[in-house]
């Protein structure tokens, strides 16, 4: 199995029928590394499946943004205690999904405060998820510690409805979570349960692309640049439009899925997934 597919695979079970993962994605800890991206910035990464976590160190503690599934906690602690002995202080989550929160209860109970938006929160309560966040932002907040800050923000919808970013400023690094993904993707892994919207995902990118920063820690895949994520939004926009013009020439939801697999490389699990909502949002 491709990186690719792998990647829509975890992603389309994170979002079937629901909006979060109870069941883990295999039956062992993902097999981890860390990147480092400044002295004082690092990610743990994997190959795709789950999401990216980034660490942020401080004298007074580390900032996570992402914490993959329940089933990764010891593996990522055991990658955080190579960069730092700091205890973990806050989590942020980007969104709801479960890879990319499914250790907050466990990073809970070790004294972590999780921040989220408030609509990520609302989708973890209605998913009966355990970990809720303890801190909801609006449209921006900052976070301070030990003489360090991060800021957040709410553009809008896109593949969930409570997507955040946190910008690391002094660092230039921004870390999207799966607003932004890197893989041969494209803005196709819209959760229409959870909110998303393929119509609104590219305004939402345009606000990310207003901040200030060179690289992006994506949600899944290796580190990017914001010229790649200029070109994710030129996608989205394609995206978007092909599928509105068809719809206006009346073609029909088979003619439109051979295009998104042909033009887009939506594999065809995933057209069952999300075809018809985008056909309802772009009609």
């Amino acid at each position: 199995m491709n990186n690719r597919l792998i990647l829509l695979t975890v992603l389309a079970v994170a979002l079937a029928g629901g909006t979060y993962v109870r069941a883990q994605f295999g039956d062992k800890p993902a097999k981890l590394d860390v990147v480092k991206l400044k002295e004082d910035l690092f990610v743990i990464h994997n190959d795709y499946v789950p999401g990216n976590t980034t660490v942020m160190v401080t004298n007074e503690g580390l900032i996570l943004v992402d914490d993959k599934f329940e089933i990764d906690h010891a593996s990522i602690l055991a990658e955080v205690k190579k960069i730092s002995s700091q205890p973990v202080k806050y989590v942020i989550n980007t969104h709801h999904h479960g890879d990319h929160s499914g250790g907050n209860a466990k990073l809970q109970a070790l004294g972590a405060q999780v921040v989220s938006s408030w609509q990520a929160r609302q989708q973890m309560v209605d998913g009966k998820q355990p970990g809720l966040s303890n801190i909801t932002i609006d449209n921006k907040a900052s976070l301070y510690l030990g003489g360090k800050r991060v800021d957040l923000f709410y553009f809008g919808r896109g593949h969930t409805n409570g997507d955040i970013v946190a910008l690391f400023p002094a660092q230039r690094v921004l870390a999207s979570g799966d607003l932004f993904t890197i893989g041969d993707t494209t803005p196709e892994l819209v959760d229409y349960p959870g909110g998303g919207s393929a119509k609104q995902w590219p305004q939402t990118i345009e606000g990310v692309l207003s901040l200030d920063f060179d690289q992006v820690v994506p949600g899944h895949g290796t580190v990017g640049t914001k010229a790649d994520m200029r070109k994710f939004h030129d996608t989205a926009v394609r995206l978007r439009t092909r599928v509105h013009d068809m719809i206006v020439e009346k073609k029909s939801k088979d003619e439109i899925g051979k295009m998104l697999t042909a033009e887009f490389h939506y594999a065809d699990f995933h057209l069952g997934m999300s075809l018809d909502g985008l056909l309802v949002e772009l009609r």
